[in-house]
């Protein structure tokens, strides 16, 4: 079905007719439909806020979704939605006439987050995550108003690496972002249905299309930020050793409580061991306690 490339959704027309993009776009398309089914994603009759910034991941994102929704793949209602957060020199006039000429349903919101970042973080200062949580507050309140039951991110495999080792060398934990939660207010479902997909096929995937590709100049532009100094990392280590991404990305599907720390996740406390001794049958040996403080 995949390579009847006379039947396809308007996000893929003129889409290359190499042998080399029809295998980029099939693995694309099999990485979400596998996240969507492994995650649970999908609830029929619902309606997803896809949220489109206008960088090559959410093009991907918004072009797969659409075409597996064409196929009848994906059974949901989908509303492409850009936040234009009034950074200035945004071109506000490039999503509208896309969306509008591959009949997408969208809703284009402004709300300037711009000021209240640049009035709050001191210049010179890392202003991703107060924009983060200022864009997140807005779709949530989009996604409320428009009906929709989840609001749908453009986070690929790498990203959600990158945020792991994040967290590990600067926060102390280990975290990352998952492929589905639910909001605190516990209403909206958050999905990431590029869980599985690397970055790179991204790039390769919104170029070989030629979309009009916007680039976050308000916190993309900041030198020397956590995430870059991570993502360095991690192309060294892919460098030397071709695969490793993908590797590390298994072990996080591959958690085993039991061989890690965390006395919250695992009753290492409770442990018994258990003695077999001859004619004594098994024996049970509970763990010894500390004595009480006087």
């Amino acid at each position: 079905m995949l390579d009847d490339l006379d039947d396809i959704h308007p996000l893929f027309a003129g889409a290359p007719n190499s042998t080399e993009f029809k295998k980029l776009r099939k693995r694309i398309v099999r990485e979400v439909r596998e996240a969507i089914e492994a995650y649970g994603m999908i609830e029929r009759g619902a309606r997803w806020l896809v949220c489109l910034s206008g960088g090559k991941d959410s093009y991907t994102l918004l072009a797969v979704l659409h075409e597996l929704k064409w196929r009848g793949l994906l059974p949901v209602d989908l509303l492409a939605c850009n936040l234009d957060q009034g950074q200035p020199g945004f071109p506000a006039t490039v999503l509208p006439e896309f969306l509008t000429r591959m009949g997408v349903e969208h809703r284009i919101e402004y709300a300037d987050t711009y000021s209240i970042v640049t009035d709050k973080i001191a210049p010179g200062g890392t202003m991703c995550s107060l924009c983060s949580r200022l864009r997140r507050g807005n779709l949530y309140r989009i996604a409320r108003e428009e009906g929709c039951s989840a609001i749908v991110l453009g986070h690929h495999r790498d990203d959600i690496l990158e945020t792991f080792f994040m967290n590990l060398f600067h926060g102390g934990r280990l975290a990352t972002m998952p492929p589905k939660l639910v909001n605190e207010d516990g209403d909206l479902f958050v999905y990431r249905p590029l869980a599985f997909v690397a970055e790179a096929d991204c790039e390769r995937f919104a170029r070989a299309m030629n979309y009009p590709i916007i680039p976050c100049d308000l916190c993309g532009s900041q030198d020397g930020l956590q995430r870059q100094q991570v993502k360095q990392i991690l192309d060294g280590w892919e460098a030397r050793s071709p695969g490793r991404r993908q590797v590390m990305f298994r072990a996080l599907m591959n958690a085993r409580p039991s061989h890690l720390l965390d006395p919250a996740l695992f009753d290492f406390a409770g442990l018994i061991r258990e003695r077999a001794e001859t004619g004594a049958g098994t024996d049970q040996v509970s763990p010894p306690r500390l004595p009480a403080g006087d």
